[in-house]
């Protein structure tokens, strides 16, 4: 139930309004001069303030100001005999949301309290979800006590925190770590911990979109650029304006589109699909991928003045493997959060299923991990976790390409997955002759993808 409080000193308006709010479900008091009322809302806490401009003792301006004070301020809507556009604007610096003349009618002063207590619903979710997340992703939410978690929260922590003096765009962040490592939760704690916090922060993962929906999203179009752009869009690199873009699986971008990202890079501009005009943007960009860039660079894949402008700082998310101290703090960090997700709470983690844990090669990581607890947690209601319990497969960990020597012994060492991957495309286009409809049902996939893919490998039809 909201809680409404009037402050007017017209004895008879103020009762006929308390009378109507509380006909209409509100919890109501009511104070006749300023003073007062500000006391009473320090007490009560209200939802929304009626307050009037002429006032004893302090007037509208003054108690307005004070109200907006409070820790959780409320809605504040001015009521006057005496409007004016000075008056107006003066009340709307001071925190008011609206003006009204009097006389003014119940139920459009009903209305506008309505419409305060939506947007003040909404701040609230707001600021609760903007909250979870700074909690979800602090140095805090990077679970360890390894030196190695320990040297990479103070990474962290340093490079958060530079800014440039002259209010320019930071520079940008290159996190590198084989899949599973926690690098998205890197980059929040990146955006959390410094002072960009306050701004927005947005993520685009360049792997899951074609080329050309990935240049749609993230420098955004004008209506009428092309045949589907029936309303204007922001780009995620505007909308990110004060605060951090971050980019998962850097590696995975078009040829094409590290040019015009590496633009704005260098001249911290970005012009939107079908525009004009340039936009001057202040935004940090934090780039992620598991894949090896100087390898990438050498196969003509990924621009090297790209590589070496992202890589001002840089990030080395260690493996779990190389935190075994860790796994023990770790699981049953993840435990307890799987538990209270599906109701589990009488669950623990055994000695015997610790211990293989812990003796576990984990080459998923940290996401292995949790998908084990997690399988674990949904056939176990209750007890100890056992190592059965856990299901655990040994398999070989799958050494990135970069480690290998030049002598080593197997010969698919020497193959990236990109040349795999575009060998595959070339036989199944051929068993098609060419039809790339067909090819794209053969191989599972979509006629975009597969159109995306022939792009980004130079084939033809």
């Amino acid at each position: 139930m909201a809680t409404l409080l009037i402050i007017e000193d017209e004895l008879v308006l103020a009762k006929n309004i308390a009378r109507f709010f509380e006909n209409a479900g509100y919890l109501v008091e009511v104070a006749h001069d300023g003073a007062v009322g500000v006391q009473t809302a320090q007490r009560i806490q209200p939802d929304v303030v009626i307050v009037d401009f002429q006032l004893p003792g302090m007037d509208g301006l003054e108690v307005i100001r004070a109200l907006r004070k409070q820790e959780d301020p409320p809605r504040i809507v001015m009521v006057t005999g005496h409007a004016s556009v000075t008056l107006a604007v003066d009340a709307m610096k001071a925190g008011s949301m609206d003006l009204l003349t009097k006389p003014v009618t119940l139920q459009s002063l009903k209305e506008v309290v309505e419409r305060a207590l939506a947007e003040r619903g909404e701040r609230r979710a707001l600021d609760y979800y903007r909250q979870r997340d700074a909690r979800n992703a602090s140095l805090d939410a990077l679970v360890g006590e390894s030196q190695a978690m320990q040297n990479l929260r103070d990474l962290i922590s340093n490079i958060s925190g530079i800014e440039p003096a002259d209010l320019s765009p930071a520079a940008p962040i290159l996190i590198l770590g084989e899949t599973g490592t926690g690098k998205e939760l890197v980059a929040k704690a990146c955006h959390q911990t410094g002072p960009r916090a306050k701004g927005p922060f947005m993520e685009i993962n360049c792997a899951a979109l074609p080329a050309h929906l990935i240049e749609g999203e993230l420098f955004g179009f004008e209506k009428g650029a092309f045949t589907d752009a029936h309303v204007r869009k922001v780009g995620l690199i505007e909308a990110a304006d004060g605060g951090t873009l971050f980019l998962d699986e850097i590696g995975e971008l078009d040829l094409g589109l590290q040019a015009k990202l590496l633009r704005v890079l260098e001249n911290l501009r970005v012009r939107r699909l079908g525009a004009l005009t340039d936009r001057q943007v202040n935004v940090r960009i934090v780039a992620a991928t598991n894949r090896d860039l100087d390898a990438q660079v050498r196969e003509g894949h990924f621009r090297a003045d790209l590589m070496y402008r992202l890589k001002v700082f840089q990030i080395q998310i260690p493996p779990l493997r190389a935190r075994g101290d860790d796994i023990p703090l770790l699981a049953s960090h993840l435990l307890m959060q799987l538990a209270n997700r599906y109701a589990r709470k009488e669950l623990a983690i055994g000695a015997d299923a610790m211990a293989a844990l812990q003796a576990h090669d984990w080459p998923g990581n940290v996401r292995e991990l949790r998908n084990v607890l997690e399988r674990a947690v949904l056939l176990k209601h209750n007890g100890v976790l056992g190592e059965k319990d856990l299901m655990l497969l040994s398999a070989p960990r799958v050494v990135p390409a970069a480690t290998h020597t030049a002598g080593a012994a197997s010969p698919q060492a020497a193959v990236s997955l990109d040349t795999l991957e575009r060998e595959h495309l070339q036989k199944a286009l051929a068993q098609c002759a060419g039809n790339v409809t067909q090819a794209a049902k053969t191989l599972g996939i979509s006629r975009d993808t597969l159109r995306y893919r022939m792009e980004r490998h130079g084939l033809q039809r």
